[in-house]
């Protein structure tokens, strides 16, 4: 017999009628990206993540790191205050994946896609993938990669 996990969303306060949710599962990117990527769209509309996730792709504008900033080096155009920051490539790409994601489920309740705006964007450590790379004179080291959950909440609501 297989089993398969079973997900559920940490998203608490969750309406129906209200909010509309995607999620990534067990995603090949880094968590310590995907944190900062989280944290500089929570708040914003869909359209204007979107934006700022294509512009860090194109490497116009940097997310601010705030937490994974040790030997980050400064940005000249990073918004909100922030001077280290980087252009996580890999990381927006699959966010903008969600976001299309999103946008799908919320057209499919008839939200309003124009004040839909992201209340939640949680990261979580997935499965530990564990390998080993071979080394020299017969030797091994290990070589551990974590996998990411994503998951993002919108909701409508007035958006300025």
């Amino acid at each position: 017999m297989i089993y398969l996990p079973t997900y559920s969303y940490s998203f608490s306060q969750f309406d129906k009628n209200k909010h509309v949710r995607a999620a990534l599962r067990e995603t090949d990117i880094s968590h310590k990206h995907a944190r900062e990527i989280a944290l500089a769209i929570k708040g914003l509309s869909i359209e204007r993540a979107r934006n700022i996730l294509d512009q860090a792709i194109e490497k116009k504008v940097a997310i601010p790191y705030r937490r994974y900033h040790n030997e980050v080096a400064h940005r000249s155009n990073i918004r909100d205050g922030f001077f280290s920051g980087r252009f996580p490539r890999k990381a927006s790409e699959e966010f903008l994946r969600l976001l299309d994601n999103l946008e799908s489920n919320a057209e499919y309740k008839g939200m309003d896609l124009d004040r839909l705006e992201i209340v939640s964007c949680v990261i979580h450590k997935g499965t530990k993938l564990k390998r080993f790379i071979p080394r020299a004179m017969g030797r091994s080291s290990p070589k551990v990669d974590t996998l990411t959950h994503v998951e993002i909440v919108a909701k409508e609501g007035k958006i300025y």
